[in-house]
């Protein structure tokens, strides 16, 4: 922009918290935004395509101060990629081609903490694979979702949304936390390979807090952070186009994150399913809300 005109009344940027020039440059950011707006196998509501740019904009809306850590945590700087868009040829060529670029992409931004937003949950997987080739040792999937995510494809598509964690399982273990709705081959892929998947049942979440020790303890030392937002009671969460009743609540969410990032060291995050619903804002601010509660706990409430 020239120079003369940069005192005009614009409007905010499309990055994440409406940040300006110098608190969003890559250079100087300690965290990276991707959006990843694909969406190709969803299997009820869509609409998830429209999900990382109602995050975005939602941000604008969030206060930088956060009462809980009692800082800023914007002030680590944030880089907002623009959104990349992937192939409709199919979910096989834009799994591979997500694949290949997320690894570019993290190789480029090197030690920042990348972030991406979906988009349909079948974007995890090649997310998850190239964080894989990159960590030393085996990689824990913590997947915050109603659903498992294990079939063996879904609706003729093998990326589906439905069988992201089926696709990884060569390359990580999984910690599901908040499951309620699986199909009997999910339960039988939870129940015969126990080394691999630990299941948190969104009904014994209510019982008490052990279920907490309980997942950590289930976590090897390098997490990759999967949220799928229909994880969420649709009381506070009706825009995901698969709702499960009986889902996690806000505080009690955040609490396990904060232990998560304490005692685990997490090495990226996606944020999936959001289905935005025209005219409903509230569940667009949750979960701006909570990219950023997770990165404040990520730079100033964990390790």
């Amino acid at each position: 922009m020239p120079p003369e005109l940069a005192d005009l009344p614009w409007e905010l940027p499309h990055r994440f918290m409406g940040l300006e020039d110098a608190d969003a440059a890559l250079e100087s950011a300690g965290a990276v935004i991707l959006p990843v707006p694909y969406e190709s196998t969803t299997s009820y509501g869509g609409g998830t395509r429209r999900g990382p740019r109602a995050i975005l904009d939602a941000s604008r809306y969030v206060e930088y101060y956060d009462q809980e850590l009692d800082t800023e945590p914007w002030k680590i700087g944030i880089h907002t990629l623009p959104q990349l868009e992937l192939t409709q040829e199919g979910s096989t060529p834009a799994s591979h081609e997500l694949e290949d670029a997320y690894g570019r992409i993290l190789d480029a931004i090197g030690p920042r903490f990348p972030i991406v937003l979906g988009g349909e949950h079948g974007i995890s997987a090649p997310l998850v694979r190239a964080t894989a080739e990159r960590v030393d040792g085996r990689l824990s999937v913590l997947q915050m979702d109603a659903h498992a995510d294990l079939r063996d494809g879904y609706g003729g598509a093998p990326y589906s949304h439905a069988s992201f964690a089926w696709r990884t399982l060569d390359v990580a273990d999984y910690v599901q936390v908040g499951l309620r709705a699986v199909s009997p081959e999910e339960l039988a892929v939870i129940r015969e390979r126990p080394e691999q998947v630990t299941a948190i049942w969104a009904d014994e979440m209510w019982e008490s807090d052990d279920w907490m020790d309980r997942a950590i303890d289930a976590l090897g030392e390098t997490v990759y952070l999967t949220f799928d937002v229909d994880y969420f009671d649709p009381s506070i969460m009706p825009s995901t186009g698969t709702p499960e009743p009986g889902g996690g609540d806000w505080y009690r969410t955040l609490r396990f994150l904060r232990r998560v990032f304490e005692e685990r060291r997490v090495v990226g995050m996606d944020v999936v399913e959001l289905a935005p619903t025209p005219g409903l804002h509230a569940p667009d601010v949750v979960v701006a809300k909570l990219v950023y509660k997770l990165l404040g706990y990520k730079f100033f409430g964990g390790r």
